[in-house]
């Protein structure tokens, strides 16, 4: 191919000059051209440039692994080693000639410098350091200088968070690559990767995410500055030293050159440097060098014996380890295909299949097969051994079945990047191989199988490295950071997503940004910030909302730790807190809420207050006006405390807890409590509103936030009973509006009812019989009833015997006949004047006996409001239903505390000796006997209970 009198032109420069860009329009005006690159990405990169310029059927791509090669084609694009320089064309140009010093591939590009030539026009391009060079070994060419387009300066070290965009960081090692990708996913949402190892396709995928602006950083290996045009204005380097194949070097200053050079393209002026931490810093001198693009000249190149005999395997060995004879150039070290040749030279399996000079010069091509999968040439050589048999004997074809086998073994898209990067390399491989029109009996259908399963695993390798180096959410947050944040648009969806500028960035519960679930653990501080960002303007837009709503979109609940608190329109706001008393809590905003502005902030916290206020007033009407009443001046004062008491409490006390209050008050007094609300039930003191669900719910929210407990779980609304439920305490079941029962719960107003139709079957009858109908339709149980019956002073009685007797027992010997007594102002009747009563010393009280105290404890349900109660059916009987028998026994009388430690002192079997005369006024009062009243004979009740104790006295059993 060498055409001494063609015209050669040797265009030599820095970086950024033009020169493949003039080399391309020369090629493009000649009737037809070739083109040697040192990279496939380059040649790729050309290939397409000039198919846009000549069309897909006049351009032709050649490399190693790739071969496109139209029937019409007049324009080739090849890798040097693949440059079919048998061929004429017009114009043939080589890129990157200074690559001739490199030990690995020098020697080829010495070849083509020397040898490979356009019949029309042959150009050489490269670096200034090739001239002395070029004008000892071609005397004949031309040489061009150009300038630099645009300046390069030094930008000094910068950390790796403070680089500009659109910079590329090189690294000289795949795990120092992945490295730096990855801190810069999680600084600046991400980057572009690309090395040599690269497929064609995966590498312009990545490529294209960093030319389009979708990430603004990319990491690459030394392969970038082989010509690559990026838009880069920054380069900084990760290291400055590499390992060579041999040793660890530092990079020699013409090498810092190539890769600085590819900052700054065309007139935009670019900048290089260090990353501090990563890189040492670069010496003065090499700075200069590298702004002043001034570098030693290159001494010698490389070379290698390009037609080498073939008679045997030795002297093809020989040939191939000659010295050349001019003193520009060098000896070629020893590349891995020599040592491949080297070692199957010494495999019996291999030499036995010699026969001649095509033999040798077959595994002469054999031995050249790349190692792309970078095994070294011990495991590379034993591969080709094994491919050897089938290429040395027969047509010389592999098996069709072979290679397809390997191929389908590697069609598999699961895995990490290392293990995609693998079969990829492995695919490879097997592209060489299927290129080889005399390796395979149909190369194209294998080279094309081959072809689209590189392009499978390429694609998925794009999606992997994007997948671990590339978070668009991220990289959009991120951007959001700088003056045109305010432009990214942010979108909540109907599912509370929030969108930034269409980007699932996580979920807006309420007033809290939550991180999406796929985010890595390491983003989640950078997500919370950019998000707070982005969406202050929507937060202060749904406080707007929360101050502009209506009562129906909040509601009082519990939050996932039991704390009363409230919601707007299901999401969390704030909670419930002690305030000044039970009815004036306090609103605490949470923690998403209280880092609004201060007016979006006042917005939800006033609108929530006026809520909680709104709700008090609706739902705990009855102990709002207890307040007013015990703050009316005109109403009596025992009612007044009654009325602070018993709101105290929420609107409902045990009668027990309220025995001072009603003792004290006037018998006149009651009718004005009952105007107010007030219920006097036997058990239970309550105010008629206070037993709604909704104001139950309230009750248990506002004494959980004045005591800094939990709130109690709220039974059914609709439950009147509750059997399968266990209230933490008697506080939590009253607060609910239930009664505790053995093991059961009932409803304190229809514990009331039930308590009210016993008193109204007993009559005056000291024991009676009971329909327990109604008792039974509420689901009570019979260990229920009878702690019911047995709270309100019943206790089961035998039935009487049939014989027409009146069922009330006569009175005992010696008394008068029973009759109605009248109770005290507090409810209790008067003491029984029994001499000799030193039994227990326990007070006991028939309230309930006295009519108005019966109309107390009837209007306890009717005043409630609740309709239902009345509406409950019974079960339809033909027949009278049976009845139990009950006695009425009376109700344990409150006492003060000292008098129940003695008798707790007495239930524990303390023995307590008799003395003289009783010193204690109460006891005297109990013991001592008392004179009747004469106004009215005693009733039967207190007949029954004089009886009673005259059985029991010490006298009688003696």
């Amino acid at each position: 191919m060498a055409h001494q009198n063609a015209f050669l032109t040797a265009v030599l420069g820095p970086t950024n000059t033009g020169k493949t860009h003039l080399a391309v329009e020369r090629m493009c005006g000649h009737s037809s051209g070739m083109m040697g690159f040192p990279l496939r990405l380059l040649a790729r990169e050309i290939y397409d440039r000039v198919v846009k310029i000549k069309g897909e059927g006049q351009v032709a791509l050649i490399t190693g692994e790739e071969k496109i090669e139209p029937p019409g084609a007049r324009y080739y694009c090849c890798t040097v080693e693949s440059m079919p320089i048998e061929r004429e064309f017009a114009f043939v140009a080589v890129d990157e000639a200074q690559l001739a010093a490199d030990p690995e591939r020098g020697h080829i590009f010495t070849d083509r410098m020397l040898h490979a030539r356009g019949f029309a026009e042959t150009m050489i391009l490269g670096s200034e350091s090739l001239a002395p060079l070029i004008r000892k070994l071609l005397p004949d060419a031309e040489i061009i200088s150009r300038p630099r387009f645009s300046t390069l300066s030094y930008g000094g070290a910068k950390k790796l968070s403070r680089l500009p965009k659109r910079s590329a960081v090189v690294a000289f090692s795949v795990e120092q690559v992945y490295a730096m990708a990855e801190t810069l996913r999680r600084l600046r949402g991400g980057c572009a990767v690309v090395m040599g190892a690269l497929s064609p396709r995966t590498r312009n995928a990545q490529v294209a995410m960093f030319q389009s602006g979708e990430v603004d950083y990319i990491v690459a290996t030394d392969a970038i500055g082989m010509g690559l045009n990026l838009d880069v204005r920054h380069v900084a380097f990760a290291a400055l030293g590499k390992f060579d194949g041999v040793r660890r070097r530092r990079l020699t200053v013409a090498e810092m050159a190539q890769i600085a050079g590819r900052a700054g393209r065309h007139q935009t002026d670019g900048t290089f440097g260090t990353l501090s931490g990563e890189a040492p810093e670069m010496t003065a001198e090499e700075i200069l060098a590298i702004e002043d693009h001034r570098f030693a000249p290159l001494e010698w190149l490389y070379w290698r014996e390009a037609q080498p005999r073939f008679d045997n395997v030795q002297t093809l060995i020989a040939d191939l380890e000659l010295r050349p004879e001019r003193p520009e150039l060098r000896a070629a070290p020893q590349a891995i295909d020599l040592d491949v040749l080297k070692r199957l030279s010494g495999m019996p399996a291999v030499t036995d299949l010699l026969r001649g000079p095509r033999t040798v010069e077959r595994l002469w091509e054999a031995a050249c097969l790349p190692d792309f999968r970078q095994l070294g040439a011990e495991p590379h050589s034993r591969f080709i051994a094994s491919l050897w048999p089938h290429l040395a004997t027969g047509y010389g074809h592999l098996p069709h079945a072979y290679a397809a086998q390997e191929l389908a073994r590697l069609d598999n898209l699961q895995g990490d990047i290392a293990t995609l990067s693998q079969r990829i390399a492995a695919v490879r491989t097997w592209t060489y191989i299927c290129h080889r029109s005399d390796w395979l009996s149909d190369p194209p259908a294998m080279a094309d199988r081959a072809k689209q399963l590189e392009a499978k695993l390429s694609d998925a390798l794009h999606d992997a490295l994007r997948q671990r180096f590339v978070d668009k959410r991220l990289s959009k947050l991120m951007r959001g950071a700088a003056k045109d944040s305010a432009l990214l648009p942010v979108v909540i969806d109907e599912a509370n997503r929030v969108l930034v500028d269409g980007e699932d960035i996580g979920r807006l519960d309420g007033f809290a940004f939550k991180v999406d679930a796929s985010a890595k653990a390491a983003d989640h501080k950078l997500f919370l910030a950019a998000a707070q960002r982005h969406l202050a303007l929507l937060l202060r837009q749904k406080a707007r909302e929360v101050k502009m709503a209506g009562d129906s979109d909040f509601e009082l609940g519990a939050d996932a730790e039991r704390q009363p608190a409230v919601y707007f329109q299901g999401d969390l706001i704030g909670h419930l807190i002690k305030g000044r008393s039970l009815m004036t809590p306090s609103f605490r905003p949470v923690k998403s809420v209280g880092a609004l502005d201060a007016a979006a902030l006042q917005d939800v916290q006033s609108r929530a207050e006026a809520w909680i206020n709104a709700q008090l007033e609706k739902h705990l009407g009855g102990i709002v006006a207890l307040h007013n009443v015990s703050q009316d001046a005109a109403t009596d004062a025992s009612v007044r405390a009654l009325a602070v008491q018993l709101a105290e409490e929420g609107g409902i006390a045990g009668r027990a807890f309220l025995s001072d209050a009603l003792r004290a008050l006037p018998k006149e007094a009651r009718g004005t409590a009952r105007k107010s609300g007030i219920v006097f039930g036997a058990l239970d003191v309550f105010h008629h509103a206070a037993l709604k669900p909704a104001a139950a719910k309230w009750r248990a929210a506002l004494f959980a936030a004045r005591d800094e407990r939990s709130m109690p779980e709220m039974p059914p609304e609709s439950a009147v009973h509750l059997k399968d439920w266990n209230f933490a305490n008697i506080a939590d079941a009253r607060n609910a509006g239930y009664r505790k029962l053995a093991g059961e719960y009932l409803r304190i107003d229809l514990a009331e009812r039930v308590i009210k139709k016993a008193h109204e079957a007993r009559g005056d009858q000291a024991v009676f019989g009971l329909d327990m109908t109604f008792a039974t339709s509420l689901g009570l149980s019979d260990a229920g009833l009878n702690a019911l019956m047995a709270d309100a002073g019943f206790r089961k009685a035998d039935a009487p015997a049939e014989t027409g007797v009146d069922s009330e027992p006569a009175a005992p010997a010696g008394l008068p006949d029973p009759a109605p007594e009248e109770t005290d102002s507090g409810g209790q009747k008067g003491e029984s004047n029994v001499p000799g009563n030193e039994a227990e010393p326990i007070s006991v009280t028939t309230e309930g006996s006295n009519t108005s105290e019966i109309v107390d404890q009837a209007q306890a349900a009717d005043q409630t409001g609740d309709t239902s109660i009345d509406q409950l059916s019974l079960p339809a009987t033909d027949s009278a239903p049976p009845l139990t028998y009950w006695r009425w026994a009376g109700m344990r009388k409150p006492q003060p505390r000292g008098q129940k430690l003695a008798q707790d002192a007495k239930r524990g079997h303390i023995k307590r000796k008799k003395s003289g005369p009783k010193t204690n006024r109460g006891k005297d009062s109990r013991a001592a006997p008392q004179p009747a009243k004469p106004a009215a004979p005693p009733s039967s009740l207190a007949l029954q209970l004089a009886a009673l104790q005259e059985l029991h006295s010490p006298k009688k059993q003696k």
